[in-house]
């Protein structure tokens, strides 16, 4: 009974803390992507305004192997 209680209550708290993430990065299909900046391999910035007007821009994050995280 108690070990039910017990999970009854953290499955409660797990479920209240998921409604208290914000969905701030949630785009829908078609919709326009948020700016954003990042430092690119070379040096410099990256914008994503800056490739503006080109056919397809594809972003990809890789998390390089054997890298502490």
């Amino acid at each position: 009974m108690k070990f039910r209680n017990m999970c009854l209550v953290s499955a409660l708290c797990a479920g209240f803390a998921l409604t208290m993430i914000p969905h701030v990065f949630a785009v829908e299909v078609g919709e326009k992507a948020p700016d954003f900046e990042l430092p690119s391999t070379q040096g410099g910035k990256l914008k994503l305004s800056g490739f503006q007007g080109k056919k397809n821009v594809l972003i990809e994050f890789y998390v390089l192997d054997f890298t502490p995280t």
